[in-house]
């Protein structure tokens, strides 16, 4: 049997990007029960990839109770709902067969990772200031994507003058303003920059002259959109509700490692059930990104386990 229902989590703070705030997630639960033996998955509906909580609800609901994982990634699209059915046969797969996921998977046993912290869009003194409380953790991830980024920009380096930084855009910028602030932001010490263009007008960025690595995260889905990355990108952003599930996010992975390019493992903003799968493929990757949990004032009964920016693979209990 498969069943969906809605959870709200609230958030710790009022969490803004380019496209606008919110004070709650709002994720999709689901579980699967075969043989006395349950498993469970977690999705967050996007409205920018054309979803929402009741029609990722009414995708979920149209499938075979019976159904396996390969025959789930030939009936759903990638997205939202095939992530959470994924990840649901997964933990019911691992637990019926007594082992974890990721020996199922062929994987290494995974250990902890260093995650980044999220700090929501604002005015410049205002993101001075988180950056400051945040100061300790190693790498900061700051929402931009206005006409007035750099003064924010400036406040986050002022108030974390150690920390690693990557720039999340959100498809906020066009490429004349890319060109124009690519020397500041080497200079100002960032890292990556996150998806500075509109997916759709992405073809500006090919065998630019690059300051700063770029990374695809809304022009990247899945394998098949690979080949449309090179000469733009130089890291892909992989997230289980982009990629489907943990079955496409695996071979997203290696396939992009493969051909050259480097791993970033994103989350939306969801509860620890979202992370725990993300981890598997967090393993090895050149930027962590699963910091969901770390947004919420409210998780999971059995959650991640942090200690500062370093998260633990999930237990059991959890997922996996």
């Amino acid at each position: 049997m498969i069943r969906v229902s809605h959870d709200t989590f609230k958030l710790a703070q009022v969490f803004t990007i380019a496209r606008g705030s919110r004070t709650e997630a709002h994720v999709l639960s689901v579980t699967l029960e075969r043989e006395g033996v349950t498993g469970r998955g977690e999705c967050v509906p996007y409205a920018r990839y054309g979803e929402s909580l009741d029609s990722v609800t009414a995708q979920i609901e149209s499938l075979p109770q019976g159904i396996s994982r390969a025959e789930l990634q030939e009936t759903l699209p990638a997205g939202a709902a095939r992530n959470a059915v994924d990840c649901a046969l997964w933990d019911w797969e691992a637990k019926k067969k007594g082992v974890p996921v990721w020996e199922l998977a062929g994987l290494d046993k995974p250990v902890s990772q260093t995650t980044a912290y999220t700090l929501s869009l604002d005015e410049p003194e205002k993101m001075r200031a988180a950056a400051a409380e945040h100061a300790h953790r190693p790498l900061l991830k700051i929402k931009l994507g206005t006409p007035e980024d750099m003064p924010r920009l400036r406040a986050v380096r002022e108030g974390a003058p150690e920390a690693k930084i990557i720039v999340d855009a959100n498809e906020g910028w066009e490429i004349e303003t890319f060109l124009d602030i690519q020397a500041e932001l080497k200079k100002l010490g960032v890292a990556l920059v996150e998806q500075p263009l509109p997916a759709a007008g992405d073809e500006a960025l090919s065998d630019i002259q690059r300051l700063v690595p770029i990374c695809a995260d809304e022009s990247c889905h899945t394998r098949d959109g690979l080949t449309d990355l090179r000469g733009k990108y130089d890291v892909i952003n992989i997230k289980l509700d982009k990629t489907g599930g943990l079955t496409e996010a695996l071979r997203l992975r290696d396939l992009a490692r493969a051909e050259g390019f480097g791993v970033m493992v994103g989350c939306m903003v969801g509860s620890s059930l979202a992370m725990a799968p993300a981890m598997l493929v967090a393993q090895g990757a050149d930027y962590v990104d699963l910091d969901g949990p770390l947004l919420l004032a409210e998780d999971r009964d059995v959650p991640l386990r942090y200690k500062g920016s370093v998260v633990e693979p999930p237990e059991p209990e959890l997922w996996g």
